[in-house]
């Protein structure tokens, strides 16, 4: 169902927040499906924190199940479980798309004292009881040799059975269709069992679910509310139908967020004897640029990006109005990688992961491209997300083509963080 196997699907609601303590896989016998299944089911069985037995089923559903509820019951016994305190939920994995609040509304229902418990939704059609006549009525005998002309004698019957008809129109208001998962005490279903083995076969084969069992030993069954999401997958149409509804629920995911940073730099004076950090890196023997930090335009411009893509402001209000470090002490005269690092940890912190950072240089030295990979992975890292630099001069224009100073501008990537996580 939609690229994966439908069994993958049917255990992804099965989470954590259920407190599931054991979840049995009851496969088919043959080797090579069971281990398909099993390799298909293991994933997303782990992910509900339960302990995860897989085993193999019978030729029908009520060996299958016996099968299942003896693993149950042995894990149980080794922990000391009550019976009758123990709850069991039996699910078809053919009903891949079952909320997880019905598996939550189900075993609340055992636990507050019920032992067998069923989802169902209102029945919306109108629902007629059939008679199927008799094979043997007159009726339905086939009729005289017809005439040589092929063509009916008038009143002749047509070959073949008769039609079934209306016995009877069912009151719609009293009807539920029922789902699954169904949920029964372990205790129950013990004597479940054993009520089916002492029936005659023909009418054990007759009570095809644990609930028609209940019915048959006269246990009332609670029912709960179902979900017309949980519709099993029998026909060509239903795997269609559920791979659309599949599409439908699925939330639109947030859309990723972009943001511009700017930054300019002037070279300091001779006189100051300032050392050169651009790009997270220190350049030996290159003047220095002006600020009240090291003066990393690359740096800084990325900072800004990030500010502006997750909406938080910029530098002057994380780090001082007009100077870099004044409002925070602790980052006064700070390299620009660690100005970076705490400007990822704001962006993060306020819901939001980077997907990365593209910074663009203009300036006539230093000599970029032989550090560019260097560069790179040191502003990387102190942002923990992927950084590129590129590196321009301007043909002589303007302050940056005059040596004057450095010009970088940045854009940022940044997308919700539930969206990543989904992802």
């Amino acid at each position: 169902m939609a690229g994966r196997p439908i069994i993958s699907r049917a255990l992804e609601p099965v989470g954590p927040e259920l407190g599931i303590d054991v979840l049995v896989l009851v496969l088919p016998a043959d080797q090579r499906h069971h281990a398909d299944m099993a390799a298909a089911a293991h994933s997303p069985a782990a992910r509900s924190g339960a302990e995860v037995i897989t085993v193999a089923g019978g030729s029908s559903r009520p060996a299958s199940v016996r099968v299942g509820l003896e693993a149950v019951r042995g894990y149980g016994e080794s922990l000391g479980w009550v019976p009758e305190h123990t709850a069991v939920l039996i699910h078809d994995a053919a009903r891949p798309l079952t909320p997880t609040e019905v598996f939550g509304r189900v075993f609340d229902a055992v636990e507050q004292g019920n032992r067998a418990v069923v989802p169902a939704l209102p029945v919306t059609d109108t629902i007629k009881a059939a008679h199927r006549p008799d094979s043997d009525h007159p009726a339905t005998q086939p009729s005289a040799t017809p005439p040589s002309d092929g063509l009916r004698s008038e009143g002749a019957v047509p070959d073949g059975p008769q039609a079934e008809t209306v016995r009877e129109t069912l009151p719609r208001a009293e009807l539920r269709a029922v789902q699954t998962p169904q949920g029964f005490t372990l205790e129950f279903l013990q004597q479940a069992f054993a009520h089916i083995g002492e029936l005659p076969e023909d009418e054990a084969d007759l009570l095809t679910d644990e609930a028609m069992i209940a019915e048959d030993m006269g246990v009332p069954v609670a029912l709960v509310p179902g979900s017309e999401q949980s519709l099993k997958i029998t026909t060509p149409t239903d795997l269609i139908t559920a791979e659309a509804l599949m599409q439908a629920s699925r939330p639109t995911p947030p859309l990723p967020r972009t943001g511009i940073g700017h930054d300019v730099h002037a070279y300091a004076e001779p006189q100051e004897m300032r050392e050169l950090w651009l790009a997270g890196l220190h350049w030996p023997g290159e003047q220095g640029l002006s600020g009240h930090s090291d003066g990393d335009a690359v740096a800084h411009a990325a900072c800004d990006a990030l500010f502006s893509a997750a909406g938080i402001g910029d530098l002057g209000v994380h780090f001082g109005a007009d100077t870099i470090g004044t409002s925070r002490p602790e980052l006064e005269g700070a390299h620009g990688t660690v100005l970076l690092a705490e400007a990822a940890r704001l962006v993060r912190e306020a819901g939001f992961e980077i997907g990365n950072i593209a910074v663009q240089l203009v300036a006539r030295r230093p000599r970029f491209g032989p550090r560019r990979e260097e560069a790179q992975q040191v502003l990387s890292e102190a942002a923990g997300a992927p950084v590129s630099v590129s590196a321009t001069t301007s043909d002589g224009l303007g302050f940056t083509g005059r040596s004057e100073g450095v010009l970088a501008t940045a854009t940022a990537l940044v997308h919700p963080a539930d969206a990543a996580h989904r992802r």
